[in-house]
């Protein structure tokens, strides 16, 4: 640095002389270190400022003190670039900003994502202001010793290397660490609120095992439907083109009352995306027809489609549904959707789902941690069905990885269901600890022993029947019964 060549030119001792005396004048103390590596008055004073200067960056209390008065006193501003792009088509989303000046400390997470992406996208340009630079100032003086109300020949000198000190180094450095600050306290506040949609959104009630049609709408392509069984099976698929351009309601109507009648459908999931109002009003119209006609109608719910294409296009939906189109891959996964929220929406990358706003200007390591970690935590509260889990479901269960989880269905798919937890250790590669972590959030339904369909761990099991033997009653009729289970 300027400073360490100049504390090797021995310009240190002419820095603590001005620093300690201000009644000296500057250009005859400096004369004294004219010399071979010093070739005049100016340079020695210029030196001896880079080594005051340099002191108070270096010094961890002053630096905490303005970058804490800066967070506490500054303000953001944002204006256009240009007045070029300020006209332009594409910046006009940002025109709100184009006049912004707001205090860092209580700036919103949404409007500091949305400033950063307009800087980013070269519409805005952001400055950084702290307020009185006077005040910094007297901060920055008070950490070296400098009395800048001092009457002395050198105090001119000093006040500047001061001034100095602010401009060229401390200020930036104050505004280098508001923006980190303000970026990651708004990134914070982001994934928070990805967090508590992302949750509520998996741990929305599921309908059950019951036959549903999906519909997955459109104008111009048509309403895509699919049909899945109680365990969602794929049982038919096609499409209808009830809306413009095609307009054919009545011949739609008709296809899917056949759909109806033959599987015994009883829910209906319509997507909520392009047309959703519009099929929404066609399924009440079929429901209604379907009433009059004297038969069980089904029920109907609009379903959240974000990230279905996501879904229909990814490698795992092509494993899953190979003999499937694309576009029908969409119905199946909402058809899911209302069946299982969770089962279907893991298989979905989590910010694909569409939890938030600016998830694209979030940290990609942050928000993958964070979501990934809401998914994680919602499987396991709610436990996974051994029997009928897919391999991204079981992935999310603690002590499961990826290649354990598809083990575990290979081996499924080969010797059949499970009938108790115990023969999860016949599965390949999956050994006591695995077993361990993971045993108490897989249920089997119906199997050999009820506590398997539980949250109880095996390893737990020899206290419940001990206390079953002292309380002189049945698994069966302790299970659920709340006011029993209340005087153990």
């Amino acid at each position: 640095t300027k400073a360490q060549i100049a504390r090797e030119a021995g310009l240190e001792p002419l820095a603590d002389t001005l620093l300690a005396d201000p009644a000296l004048v500057p250009d005859d103390a400096a004369a004294a270190f004219v010399g071979e590596n010093v070739p005049d008055v100016a340079a020695a004073l210029d030196g001896a400022r880079h080594i005051v200067v340099e002191r108070a960056a270096e010094d961890a209390e002053l630096v905490g003190a303005l970058r804490e008065r800066f967070w506490e006193k500054g303000s953001m501003r944002a204006r256009p670039s240009s007045d070029t792009v300020a006209t332009s088509p594409a910046a006009q989303k940002f025109r709100d900003y184009f006049d912004f000046t707001e205090p860092l400390a209580t700036m919103p997470s949404h409007r500091v994502l949305a400033v950063l992406r307009g800087e980013k996208e070269q519409v805005l340009a952001l400055s950084l202001d702290g307020g009185e630079d006077d005040l910094y100032q007297a901060m920055i003086a008070r950490a070296l010793g400098i009395d800048m109300s001092a009457s002395g020949a050198a105090t001119p000198w000093l006040a500047g290397t001061v001034g100095f000190a602010w401009r060229t180094r401390l200020s930036i450095s104050a505004s280098v660490d508001a923006r980190v600050r303000l970026k990651l306290r708004a990134e914070e506040d982001a994934v928070t609120v990805f967090a508590k949609n992302l949750k509520d959104l998996l741990l929305a009630a599921p309908a059950g095992n019951r036959a549903t049609l999906g519909l997955d709408p459109g104008f111009r392509t048509g309403v895509k439907v699919a049909v899945v069984d109680g365990t969602g099976k794929v049982v038919d698929t096609c499409a209808v083109f009830p809306h413009q351009p095609q307009k054919q309601w009545d011949a739609a109507k008709a296809t899917l009352a056949a759909l109806v009648a033959r599987h015994g459908v009883e829910l209906i999931a319509v997507g909520n995306g392009t047309a959703s109002r519009e099929t929404d009003a066609l399924a009440a119209e079929l429901i209604a027809d379907i009433r009059a006609a004297g038969a069980a109608a089904p029920a109907k719910a609009m379903v959240s489609e974000a990230g279905a294409s996501v879904y229909s296009a990814s490698a795992y939906a092509a494993h899953e549904l190979p003999e499937l189109d694309v576009t029908l891959r969409g119905a199946v996964s909402i058809a899911r959707r209302l069946q299982d929220p969770l089962a279907e929406l893991v298989k979905i990358e989590p910010k694909s789902i569409g939890v938030g706003q600016y998830q694209h200007d979030v940290t990609p390591g942050i928000l993958a941690r964070s979501l990934g970690g809401v998914v994680e935590d919602a499987v396991n509260a709610v436990g996974v069905d051994l029997n009928t889990a897919s391999v991204p479901l079981l992935a999310h269960v603690s002590g499961i990885t990826e290649s354990l989880a598809e083990a575990i269905v290979a081996h499924r798919d080969k010797a059949g269901r499970f009938e108790n937890r115990r023969a999860l250790l016949k599965v390949p590669r999956l050994g006591p600890k695995a077993f361990e972590q993971c045993a108490g959030f897989l249920r089997i339904r119906g199997g050999e022993d009820p506590l398997d369909a539980s949250g109880v761990h095996p390893e737990a099991y020899p206290v419940v029947r001990r206390i079953l033997d002292r309380a002189g009653v049945t698994l069966a009729e302790i299970i659920g019964d709340e006011r029993a289970l209340r005087t153990l």
